[in-house]
């Protein structure tokens, strides 16, 4: 039983890693393509080129993973099929659902595999390599950049061009403080800030700051060498700033999440953002039982070919379910979580009734 359990294992596995080193390979080839072809400064060089795409592989990878496991599996157990070992196998006792645990003992692993890209590796190299490509981009001081967001703290409204790895070294940032009654206080511009700290706490230090306070009758600009700005935004929120929600960690997607929250702003993308990473593994896990039961229902004698066109399209639905009902959740205000586990109930419900009938 060990034996064969084993080759049911390794069969779908080397499956699994060939996909994963096919798709893996067009993306490496079609995105550094794309980036040599970047325009918009002199500096940035081919070694820019690939060390940036290096950097946002691990991203790639993570998404990639569900449907790697879908088509492994598919390809893996249908090649079993096609060659009759499946039928040998059932007739010497081991039972349907004995085969579906071999084939997600491979899962799991891509399942863990996933977590710990998607929650310490892919968003950590994907904030620096937007980071790198911002200084890059604004010839090393980052006072001109297309990278950052406008963000609301507290009672001021803030952008950053450049946060630098590790969060606690800013470029370029421009502020806009409001007064009680909502209008305009005070606007400045600062090339840097680091992160500080003295006897009062823990600060940003503000370099070569301009400064425009905006009075009922007049306009004062002033210029500070250094300036204190104590402000509740720590390195660790802050460093989640320049990445795409989707590319965030799990845990930094909750804080900043929850911190959008307490400070009344719109939180939703982002708690679906975190649904969909943290539900991730369940989404591979039924992607995978529905390609099971595919290979034991209609797909046990078709050929190779169509087994990688249903694997494709059925990951199509998926993302197209995902990305149609994210949106709607955020449109209609029922919950993310809701949104991101109709694709994944509807796959195991699927996957088990296919399987049931066999």
């Amino acid at each position: 039983m060990r034996l064969i359990d084993a080759h049911i294992r390794n069969s779908v596995l080397l499956s699994m890693l060939v996909v994963l080193g096919l798709t893996f390979s067009l993306d490496f080839i079609f995105t550094l393509t794309d980036e040599l072809g970047r325009g918009g400064s002199q500096d940035y060089t081919a070694s820019d080129a690939l060390l940036y795409t290096l950097r946002i592989m691990p991203t790639g990878i993570y998404e990639m993973l569900p449907f790697t496991a879908l088509g492994g599996a598919l390809i893996g157990l249908g090649v079993l099929a096609s060659n009759n070992e499946l039928v040998v196998i059932q007739a010497a006792g081991v039972s349907t659902w004995r085969i579906v645990w071999s084939v997600m003992k491979p899962t799991i692993g891509i399942m863990i595999l996933s977590l710990v890209l998607g929650e310490y590796v892919a968003p950590r190299l994907q904030q620096t390599a937007q980071s790198e490509l911002a200084l890059i981009q604004s010839g090393g001081l980052g006072l001109s950049s297309s990278s950052g967001d406008w963000r609301k703290i507290g009672n001021e409204f803030i952008h950053i061009n450049v946060i630098l790895p590790g969060g606690t070294e800013l470029r370029g940032i421009t502020r806009y403080e409001l007064d009680e009654n909502r209008r305009l206080r005070t606007s400045s511009f600062a090339s840097s800030a680091r992160y500080s700290e003295d006897s009062q706490g823990q600060y940003w230090q503000l370099n070569n700051v301009r400064e425009t306070e905006f009075g009922l009758a007049s306009i004062a600009v002033n210029e500070y060498e250094s300036l204190a700005w104590r402000i509740e935004l720590s390195p660790e929120l802050l460093s989640v700033l320049l990445v795409e929600p989707e590319r965030q960690s799990i845990s930094g997607l909750y804080r900043f999440a929850e911190y959008f929250r307490g400070e009344g702003l719109e939180s939703d993308s982002y708690f679906l953002a975190f649904w969909k990473k943290l539900l991730q593994p369940l989404a591979t896990a039924s992607l995978v039982l529905v390609a099971i039961s595919f290979v034991f229902g209609p797909l046990r004698s078709v050929t190779m070919g169509a087994r990688v066109f249903i694997a494709i399209g059925i990951g199509l639905l998926f993302t197209i379910a995902q990305r149609v009902l994210g949106p709607a959740s955020l449109l209609y205000g029922f919950s993310p979580v809701i949104a991101v586990m109709i694709p994944i109930v509807v796959c195991f419900v699927t996957g088990v009734y296919l399987l049931r009938r066999i």
